[in-house]
């Protein structure tokens, strides 16, 4: 397959490209940037350059693919007050590649995620097809409509499919979630989790993420929702005393309303139990998650070493 490939060069889109290639599959990716366009190339994908707002360079390049994958997302202005605007451009990209692929059958993934759907429960993959049970907010709610938009394609001749993402997609090099966590922790001089720390988020390695957007884009049937966990619930607790471990500095609990003070913008993520399962996934495309879950991860020390500590 020749796969047109948004966010090629980023965290995770730069281990889709080499799963993909090692595949057998012909890689188009789209760089905003010389560095992005260098890494592609270097990987051994072809380069089109361009951004999202450039609605006909995406046209053309998926009329010129057997499939999209999409990964880009404007996270530099979705968490600086511009979530909304974000969402709207996701759906601009999502709206193009319909109209460039319906009625033709090829696969169209995006990515999704999984934090904050149903509070409380385990996600399935059939949870948060029809609405969201809280006030999300207008940018995560629009982006949750963007999804329900791609499942909706399949009516359009669209093999469309959605890959649910958790919030901790870890592994050497990742600069997201955890970071953020550990580098309060160094400003805070304590390891911080909020309530009793019970409270779970999912987890999956970075290469396990990259090996089912490649099984979504083979063979995924059209309107599928699919969850890139790893595991269920890590206990933000746990994390917390990993964390506390390797910087050598003191674990304890913090209320909800001292969170924004020590977690700042993540403060409501980091109070979410939200726990998500992924058995449809792996019984629909045969998705055996091999790498090291997220504890075993941070305890081999790279987060605390080199460029992103």
């Amino acid at each position: 397959m020749r796969v047109f490939v948004t966010g090629a060069s980023g965290w995770i889109g730069s281990a889709v490209v080499p799963e993909l290639l090692g595949a057998g599959h012909q890689v188009v990716g789209l760089a905003r940037s010389d560095a992005s366009a260098e890494a592609l190339v270097k990987a051994g994908a072809e380069v089109v350059r361009g951004t999202l707002d450039d609605v006909e360079t995406l046209r053309e390049a998926a009329e010129g693919a057997d499939g999209v994958i999409h990964l880009a997302f404007k996270h530099d202005i979705a968490f600086s007050g511009g979530f909304e605007a974000a969402a709207d451009a996701d759906r601009l990209a999502i709206d193009t590649f319909g109209d460039a692929l319906a009625g033709t059958g090829k696969p169209l993934v995006i990515a999704g995620g999984v934090l904050g759907l149903t509070p409380g429960r385990v996600l399935t993959e059939e949870d948060g097809l029809t609405g969201l049970a809280d006030d999300h907010g207008a940018g995560p709610s629009k982006r949750m409509d963007n999804a329900r938009a791609t499942v909706a394609l399949a009516d359009r001749g669209v093999r469309s499919s959605v890959v649910r993402l958790p919030p901790t997609v870890h592994g050497d090099g990742d600069q997201g979630f955890v970071p953020t966590i550990i580098s309060a922790a160094r400003t805070n001089g304590r390891s911080a989790y909020v309530g009793d720390g019970t409270n779970r988020w999912p987890a999956v390695h970075r290469s396990d993420a990259a090996t089912l957007f490649r099984l979504a884009v083979e063979s995924a049937p059209a309107g599928s929702v699919l969850h890139a966990v790893g595991e269920e619930g890590v206990a933000l607790r746990d994390v917390a005393e990993v964390i506390g471990r390797h910087l050598d500095v003191p674990v304890a609990s913090i209320s909800p309303e001292d969170a924004p003070a020590h977690f700042t913008w993540m403060a409501t993520f980091v109070g979410l139990d939200s726990p998500a399962a992924s058995t449809r996934t792996r019984e629909l495309l045969d998705w055996r998650p091999a790498g090291p879950g997220l504890l075993e991860d941070l305890d081999q020390g790279h987060y605390f070493t080199g460029p992103a500590a």
